[in-house]
């Protein structure tokens, strides 16, 4: 099985069945000795009925008691044998699942991790939650038909040539009835297919919604929300369910054929080798035999269609897989020098201009235009954007990195002590822990806490207020002390005063570095040096904000109105009045 720290290889994301077949190609001898104990094991459940005609046929019949014994005493041999055998198939191919299942888990990890902070843009929570959590299962599953599949495939041609030695008349229904199952279960698989992507796919959706819903609930209690993102919640959920019954009723379909269809092929099969023995075709021992090929043929037939209906779910949750890992994170071109020196940022598809070593703010009506800005200024998404006359994107991402962050007011926060989770991968002393919540007015989270900066947040801050979490992200990202830092809504879940004291405390923390900030807060923007007003995503105005308020009516009443709706804000609530806002509309 594979090691927790092995490679897992590179895999083949080209279709999910490629990525399937992947997975068996990285163990060919584990896959190789399922195949074998499974092979083995039905072809020896069809040998017993026929050491029970030789029995009757050799022994009982003529009363030769030595070769009744004999071939009795093989009948036990065989028997035992292929108990053994059953056990190494179980556990052969559990160790083909376990290997299965671990190596997609490592290969998605390692694709999450690879892709970073880029993730959020190209994928749902949901939808990553949804692959870790049910269709990686569903992938291992699968992988039964290299085991039992294949031992079916050989039982099932074992047995028909056993009938052929029997009567060809037998041979030919039992090699014809299979195709038949096939033409009648293989329209059913492929429906399947799709109303199971379908499926997965809301569910991804509504494990998203689950999430923000849990994120947000008290803040939506708060203004009065839940109700209405809860009547939400159940239409997602009904739809969820109706469509949960259409892959159900597929399902029950198939299972209904893979049971009765067999059933009625192998009676039809019993009943021709009664007509047979009646007309002294075939002896009374080759008829016991028939018997017993028919009773050992449902198991292949029962497994050639069980590992169709796992064949056909596990290809769509590898095509989920694949279609994850094919995701790339920004390109690097990494043929520039970055600049040597703080230098301008520009964004020629906004018109936004950033001075070195000033605080800048953008203000816009919708959030999205100012953060699509911060996303292009911060090399998140494709654009012309440049650095010092220098396309963002032909410079080395990790050069980029190093010096402009991009400080999300909705990022992650991992659990474990506060001083931790402030300081992020660095190694900082107390004194420059304790200077970057001051300065982010985080001192009394630390003052309200049992523990101190030793006091354990909980995964995504839920321990915290939204103002809190807010706080302590803004302390995070002003401790990493970056020369370009791009905030987005940095106080937007603070009250007047608390949103004031961060706004002197932020410009002189970033005195002469170079600072963007998201905003319509006229506190915020009061404090900036340089503002941008846009307008449907480009720059109407810039200025500074007492000169916009008295030159542009479109800022004014931006302004105004953030005003008017931050005064009941407050920071030990329990939050983001914009996120609210957004969840309940």
């Amino acid at each position: 099985m594979i090691d927790a720290y092995e490679d897992p290889g590179t895999p083949d994301c080209r279709s999910g069945a490629r990525y399937l077949w992947w997975l068996v190609r990285r163990q060919p001898g584990r896959c190789a000795a399922g195949a074998v104990y499974g092979s083995v094991w039905m072809v020896l459940l069809s040998a017993t009925p026929y050491l029970m005609s030789r029995a009757v046929d050799d022994g009982l019949e003529p009363g030769d008691t030595a070769a009744l014994a004999g071939w009795s005493g093989l009948l036990f041999a065989v028997g035992a044998f292929n108990a053994w055998l059953s056990i190494m198939r179980h556990r052969t191919m559990t160790r083909v699942r376990m290997d299965a299942n671990f190596r997609t888990v490592k290969v998605v990890v390692g694709q999450t991790v690879r892709l970073g902070a880029s993730l959020a843009r190209k994928a749902g929570a949901g939808e990553v939650v949804t692959i870790g959590v049910g269709d990686v299962q569903m992938i291992a599953t699968s992988l039964t038909v290299v085991g039992p599949g294949v031992g079916a495939v050989v039982a099932y041609a074992v047995v028909a040539g056993l009938l052929l030695s029997v009567s060809p008349l037998l041979a030919a229904v039992v090699l014809l009835g299979v195709p038949v199952i096939a033409l009648l279960v293989g329209p059913l698989a492929g429906r399947l297919r799709g109303r199971e992507t379908e499926y997965r796919e809301r569910q991804g959706v509504l494990t998203a919604r689950i999430g923000d819903l849990a994120g947000g609930l008290r803040v939506l209690s708060g203004l009065g929300g839940k109700e209405l993102v809860a009547d939400a919640f159940r239409r997602d959920s009904r739809r969820l369910r109706e469509q949960g019954h259409r892959v159900g009723a597929v399902t029950s379909w198939i299972q209904a054929l893979g049971a009765g269809l067999p059933v009625l092929f192998l009676a039809g099969v019993t009943w021709i080798a009664a007509r047979l023995a009646a007309q002294g075709q075939i002896t009374v021992g080759e008829l016991v035999s028939v018997y017993g090929y028919v009773a050992v043929l449902a198991w292949p037939v029962s497994f050639l269609i069980e590992c169709g209906y796992q064949l056909s779910r596990g290809v769509v949750a590898a095509r989920r897989v694949a279609a994850l890992l094919r995701l790339e994170p920004p390109a690097d071109g990494g043929g520039a020098e970055a600049p040597a020196e703080p230098s301008v940022l520009y964004d020629p598809e906004s018109g936004v201009r950033v001075l070195p070593g000033r605080l800048t703010a953008l203000a816009a009506a919708r959030p999205a235009e100012a953060r699509a800005v911060v996303d292009r200024l911060g090399r998140y998404a494709p654009s012309a954007a440049t650095w010092g006359g220098t396309r963002l994107d032909e410079v080395a991402l990790a050069r980029v990195r190093e010096r402009i962050l991009v400080a999300d007011h909705e990022a992650d926060l991992f659990a474990g002590p506060l001083r931790e989770v402030v300081a992020g991968r660095g190694d900082p002393t107390d004194e420059d822990v304790a200077r970057a919540l001051h300065a982010a007015a985080a001192d009394d989270i630390v003052q309200g806490l049992p523990d101190g900066l030793e006091s354990v947040v909980s995964a995504q801050g839920r321990s915290l207020s939204g103002g809190q979490r807010q706080r302590v992200r803004l302390a995070r990202a002003l401790l990493a002390d970056p020369e370009v830092l791009l905030a987005v809504e940095p106080t937007s879940a603070l009250d007047a005063h608390t949103e004031a004291t961060v706004a002197d405390r932020l410009r002189r923390a970033r005195r002469g570095r170079t600072t963007v900030l998201t905003t319509t807060s006229p506190l915020v923007l009061d404090r900036a040096d340089r503002v941008h007003f846009l307008v449907d995503g480009k720059v109407a105005a810039t200025g500074s904000h007492r000169g916009l308020l008295a030159t542009e009516p479109g800022y004014r009443a931006l302004v105004a109105r953030d005003a008017d709706e931050g005064a009941p804000r407050d920071t030990d609530e329990d939050a983001d009045e914009d996120t609210a806002r957004e969840a309940v509309g």
